[in-house]
C-alpha cells in the first residue's frame, strides 16, 4: 500500500468524485462548455438576495444558530411538505446541502459492515458516502430496462434473503442520474419524527460536520420559499425548449437509447455498444468537441453518459448541444477520431 498505509482504508477506498474529474476536464480542454453539472442557470429571487443583502450587519448572522435550523426556515419547510407535497407528520433538519444530509443519514443509521441496498444507474455521491463511513457490503440492484424505476421484485427477493437483512435502501425520486419520476415515491424530502431516538442521534452528526448550516443561507432560503411555488413553476416551464434542443442533439444514437428527463434536469443516453468505455468517450468528446458530460460508469453504469440540460441559457444550451451532436454524428460514422 506504500504511502497510503498511514491514511485510513476507508478514504483511500472511496472513489475520487467524479464532478472533480469533469471540473478538471472542463479546466483541461480549451474551451469546453459543460453539459455535466447538474445545476439550473438562474439565482435565487431577486427579492429574497435583497432582503438578505439588508442582513449582513445583524450579529446572529455571523453567530451559530440551533443545529436543526432556524426555526422559522424549519416551520416554512414543514408547511411546504404539508401543501406541496402531502407530507404531514414530518420534521425537518436544515443541512448544507442535499450531500450533506445523506451523510448525516448515512452516519446515523448504519454501521461499518452493514448492507445496504442501492438500484443502478445510481447517485454517485450516494455512493460514495457508504464508501467513506464503512459500509462497504453495497448491494447494487437492476433498473428496469425500459423506465429505469428501481426492480421492486429484486428488492423483495433481496430483503428477504440476504441475512442479515440490508440497513436501509437508497432510492433517488426524481432520478439522478437517470432523470425519471417514480410514480409512486419511494424516497422523502423529511424524516418521520415517531421513529424513536432518530432525531436526537442526527443532531449529534450534525453538531460534528457544519454544526448548522450558514446562517445566511438559511435566511435566504426563508426568504425564497416566501416567493411560493409558482416562482419555482415559471422558471421549470423554460427548461423545456433546453430539453428538446438537447434530445435533438442526441438522435443520432437513435430514440430508444435515450431516457428521462421527465423528473429532472438530466438525460441518459446509452452509447453504441462498440464504444462501452465511456469514459474514454467523454475525454474525447471534451477535447474534439468541447462538450463535457457525465460517463455512466460513475453511477454504476458503463456505456452510457448523463447529460444535464438545465445550467445554461437557451443559446448557450443550444451551442452545446450542436457540439455534442457534431460529436455523436462523428462518432458513429468514423469512430473516436484523434
Amino acid at each position: 500500500m506504500g504511502s497510503y498505509g498511514k491514511l485510513a482504508k476507508r478514504a483511500v477506498e472511496t472513489e475520487m468524485p467524479i464532478m472533480v474529474q469533469i471540473q478538471q476536464l472542463v479546466r483541461g480542454a480549451k474551451n469546453a462548455v459543460s453539459l455535466a453539472q447538474g445545476v439550473v442557470h438562474w439565482q435565487p429571487p431577486k427579492q429574497a438576495l435583497d432582503k438578505v443583502k439588508e442582513l449582513v450587519w445583524e450579529p446572529s448572522i455571523s453567530r451559530y444558530g440551533a443545529d436543526e435550523g432556524i426555526l422559522e426556515l424549519r416551520e416554512a419547510l414543514v408547511k411546504k411538505l404539508h401543501n406541496e407535497n402531502k407530507l404531514y407528520k414530518s420534521s425537518v433538519m436544515v443541512t448544507s446541502g442535499a450531500n450533506q444530509a445523506f451523510v448525516n443519514l448515512v452516519l446515523t443509521l448504519c454501521d461499518s459492515g452493514d448492507s445496504v441496498v442501492m438500484f443502478a444507474p445510481y447517485y454517485f455521491n450516494a455512493y460514495m458516502s457508504f464508501q467513506m463511513t464503512g459500509v462497504t457490503n453495497i448491494l447494487v440492484g437492476p433498473g428496469h430496462p425500459e423506465t429505469l424505476y428501481p426492480d421492486a421484485d429484486w428488492l423483495e427477493k433481496t430483503l428477504s434473503e440476504t441475512k442479515p437483512t440490508p440497513k436501509l435502501v437508497t432510492v433517488v425520486n426524481p432520478g439522478n442520474p437517470s432523470g425519471t419520476y417514480i410514480p409512486d415515491p419511494l424516497l422523502k424530502i423529511a424524516y418521520p419524527s415517531e421513529v424513536e431516538g432518530f432525531a436526537t442521534q442526527l443532531l449529534k452528526v450534525q453538531d460534528n460536520i457544519p454544526i448548522c448550516a450558514s446562517i445566511i443561507s438559511q435566511y435566504l432560503a426563508l426568504h425564497s420559499l416566501e416567493m411560493g411555488p409558482e416562482w419555482v413553476t415559471e422558471r421549470v416551464k423554460g427548461l423545456v425548449k433546453n430539453k428538446e434542443i438537447v434530445l435533438e442533439a442526441l438522435s443520432p444514437l437513435g430514440k430508444d437509447a435515450v431516457k428521462g428527463g421527465e423528473g429532472a434536469i438530466y438525460l441518459w443516453a446509452k452509447l453504441p455498444d462498440k464504444y462501452a468505455d465511456d469514459d474514454k468517450f467523454v475525454h474525447w468528446l471534451a477535447h474534439r468537441h468541447g462538450v463535457v458530460v457525465i460517463p455512466g460508469s460513475a453511477c454504476g453504469c458503463p456505456g452510457n453518459v448523463r447529460i444535464s440540460f438545465g445550467g445554461l441559457l437557451e443559446d448557450d444550451c443550444k451551442a452545446a448541444a450542436e457540439r455534442l451532436r457534431r460529436g455523436l454524428e462523428e462518432l458513429i460514422r468514423d469512430g473516436m477520431v484523434q
